[in-house]
């Protein structure tokens, strides 16, 4: 089997929320075990994403793309599931055609032709929240979007995303306590949940 069909794999466990334009970062500081916050990185991100033409991975709750800019740029396959969204990883090809690999990942859920259903263009601002050791507990990350759907529906918005990292506990209470700390923080800025599951899904209208 070749390098490119053996994918890196992941698990994401992380919360979105919607904000104004204007809203002004919070002190993530003030997050159980956050010590310091790293200065901001910034990433373009481009990401074209597929599915049939009746959209069996949207219903299926499973996304790929194509995504370039940023350090995990290539395709990806993400399907939720109750502990956070899985996310498979390929190095990128040289066009835009979908590899054979990608296509046996999503076999269970759908078959070809597939085409580009969206395009989402993100300029993304990322903070690393590390503790008192260094260890990263959480990305947050300060996403402003542009989507255009296969219908050339456009849509622009800003969200911000928490996703937990390697030096976050593996206890669900605490994890459940982080996140409600992270959505009081939020809320005071003027945030809130976000009101769709995914980009793509408030890409496509859902």
């Amino acid at each position: 089997m070749s390098t490119a069909s053996e994918p890196t794999r992941s698990i994401e466990v992380e919360r979105a929320y919607d904000v104004d334009d204007d809203t002004a970062l919070p002190d993530w500081e003030r997050l159980p075990a956050i010590a310091r916050v790293d200065a901001p990185e910034h990433r373009a991100l481009d990401a074209r994403y597929f599915d049939t033409a009746d959209l069996a991975l949207a219903r299926a709750r499973v996304a790929v793309r194509r995504r370039t800019g940023g350090s995990d740029a290539g395709w990806h396959v993400k399907s939720s599931a109750p502990e956070g969204r899985h996310e498979w990883g390929w190095p990128l090809g040289a066009d835009d055609d979908m590899p054979q690999a990608i296509i046996d990942a999503v076999a269970r859920w759908a078959s070809p032709p597939f085409a580009q259903i969206a395009r989402i263009r993100n300029d993304r601002t990322a903070y690393a929240l590390r503790d008192a050791d260094g260890g990263l507990v959480a990305e947050m990350v300060d996403d402003r979007v542009s989507a255009v759907a296969g219908t050339g529906r456009e849509t622009l918005w800003r969200e911000w995303e928490v996703e937990l990292g390697p030096a976050a506990s593996a206890d669900a209470d605490w994890r459940a306590a982080f996140f409600t700390a992270v959505d009081a923080l939020v809320e005071a800025a003027g945030g809130r949940i976000a009101s769709s599951a995914s980009k793509l899904g408030r890409a496509l209208g859902a």
